[in-house]
């Protein structure tokens, strides 16, 4: 069966490849309803560990909120559900807990729901503790939680310099009241239909069939919650962390979709803006046809690197040939064949690769340079063995399915918060196809399939009345927010920062830090200038010209 759904360019953390590749277990789907009940989160061993509060009343919610006491405790391996990380505890230095918070934010004596914590405390003196820094690694889908223990190398600096290491799932994600549509078995069964986009009426009608049993499934499951997923609400769950932790100011590290919930927060709460890095900037246009574009461009440029770095250092071994310009044919000619004739694969449940699971292995190698050798290998293994392993490994990887064929909710969790910010968004197939030719322009392997992106949240089962769409003014922010882009990033591409910088309040506000490279997220990349330039702001305040390059 054809299927048009969009493949979800999730902005997720990239990491490093072999630390990415090491965290495949990628954990399962927890399938529940969500009620007007209270709604907690698993995960937590109940411990007699310390606690820690605001002594004061947060304005607006009551006294049960505003005045509750955390109570951290040591950390489980991450649950199913949250997907990521290294599959085991995450050792000593880190703790965990839950946060109350209001389900919907205009009724606050209502139901609640929990929202999973975890944080690792500074390393450095008491008198040099500068706050808590809290981290959002994109999506949205990506439980932080499970993230940031897995990554923990990377921001020591930061710990070492004076900050508590906090993260989160953020709400409908993970162990916060996850949103899961449908279970592991039906995914699977899903992905293996799926030989490529709708060509005929007749797919079309199967493809719309599909799409319906989908959302009526979110609906089933987790109806009472999609209303109250917005960025927004995220973004206030973040006010209330920041308030219980007892910090004046949130300290924020945002990625991809974590730069958009941080450009939220600074709308909502500029007067507590803290020491702000946004890197993987998120293009905040409201055209689903300038993103999807600027999308299918970053990722046909990063491909078409690929091609370029395969040939030089691969020569006669790199399997798109030794003429990049060619190379692309080769990849679009292999996706073609698996449309009819998927390849076997050693996977102990059968599962086969198909055009689909191969189109987005492939994708998936393009967020980061340092993770090319895994596409070069697994177009290798097709090439020479007629097996598709390394692909659908890799397209497990990015869909959080682990090694014993459980999925983690980012899938579903990026769909519901996405249509929960603006579900009336997209348009019709008639109109997406109207823009085929023009995508196809921009992309050659992955034109069509984006294309499908332009159809937006479709009958998504939440008002519009319901939800409140993501704004990102905030020319009165109480400090700088640091942008920080990738030249060559291709799920949030370069261009798109600017748009950011304008929305938030311009160079002032927002001054842009340029790393010419390649991957999504510059931080990442271990950069001496970009890593020394964001750190002096965490740690010490200071602020670079708007304009400033590394690279």
């Amino acid at each position: 069966m054809k299927t048009r759904t969009p493949f979800a360019h999730r902005g997720r953390r990239p990491g490093r490849a072999a630390a990415a590749l090491a965290a495949v277990a990628a954990v399962a789907l927890l399938v529940g309803a969500c009620t007007n009940d209270t709604l907690r989160p698993g995960g937590v061993r109940p411990t007699d560990a310390a606690s820690t509060g605001s002594t004061e009343s947060y304005e607006g919610l009551p006294d049960a909120i505003g005045l509750q006491e955390l109570s951290w405790e040591t950390c489980q391996e991450p649950t199913p559900i949250q997907g990521t990380g290294t599959g085991t505890a995450p050792g000593e230095d880190w703790e965990c807990s839950t946060l109350t918070v209001p389900l919907d934010y205009d009724e606050p004596d209502g139901g609640t729901i929990g929202i999973a914590l975890i944080r690792a405390a500074t390393t450095a003196p008491a008198d040099e503790r500068i706050g808590s820094l809290v981290f959002n690694f994109g999506g949205p889908g990506a439980s932080g939680v499970a993230t940031l223990p897995a990554f923990e190398g990377e921001y020591e600096a930061l710990r070492d310099g004076g900050y508590d290491l906090v993260s989160f799932d953020p709400r409908g994600v993970g162990e916060s009241a996850g949103v899961v549509c449908l279970d592991a078995e039906a995914v699977d069964e899903q992905q293996q239909e799926d030989t490529g986009p709708p060509e005929t009426a007749a797919e079309l009608a199967e493809a719309d069939a599909q799409d319906a049993a989908y959302i009526a499934a979110c609906e089933r499951n987790a109806g009472d919650l999609l209303p109250h997923v917005s960025t927004a609400n995220a973004a206030r769950d973040m006010d209330v962390l920041r308030h219980v932790l007892g910090d004046a100011r949130l300290h924020y590290f945002g990625i991809s979709y974590g730069t958009q919930l941080g450009a939220v927060y600074a709308h909502l709460f500029p007067g507590t803006v803290g020491r702000t890095v946004l890197d993987a900037v998120v293009d905040p246009s409201p055209d689903v046809l300038t993103q999807v574009g600027l999308q299918t461009e970053g990722f046909q440029l990063a491909l078409d690197h690929y091609l370029a770095d395969c040939a030089e250092h691969e020569g006669a071994d790199c399997p798109t040939g030794t003429d990049p310009a060619a190379g692309g044919a080769v990849i679009t000619d292999l996706l073609d064949s698996l449309e009819d004739a998927p390849l076997p694969t050693s996977d102990p449940d059968g599962r086969e690769l198909t055009s689909g699971l191969a189109m987005t292995g492939i994708l998936s190698t393009l967020y980061s340079e340092e993770a090319w050798q895994y596409l070069t290998q697994g177009l290798q293994e097709v090439t020479l063995q007629g097996t598709g392993n390394l692909l659908l490994l890799l397209a497990d990887f990015y869909n959080g399915r682990d090694s014993q064929g459980r999925y983690s909710n980012q899938g579903d969790a990026f769909t519901a918060i996405q249509c929960a910010d603006d579900p009336a968004s997209g348009m019709s197939v008639e109109e997406a196809r109207e823009h085929e030719d023009e995508l196809l322009a921009l992309s050659p392997v992955f034109g069509e399939m984006m294309m499908w992106g332009l159809t937006g949240c479709g009958d998504w089962p939440v008002p519009a009345a319901e939800t409140e769409r993501p704004e990102y003014g905030a020319p009165d922010a109480a400090s700088p927010v640091l942008l920080v882009a990738t030249t060559g990033d291709p799920a949030t591409p370069y261009e798109g920062a600017a748009r950011m910088q304008e929305a938030i309040g311009g160079p002032d506000v927002a001054p842009l830090l340029s790393y010419d490279g390649e991957g999504h997220s510059a931080y990442t990349t271990g950069d001496e200038c970009v890593v020394g330039t964001v750190n002096a702001h965490l740690l010490e305040g200071t602020v670079p010209e708007d304009g400033t390059r590394c690279g």
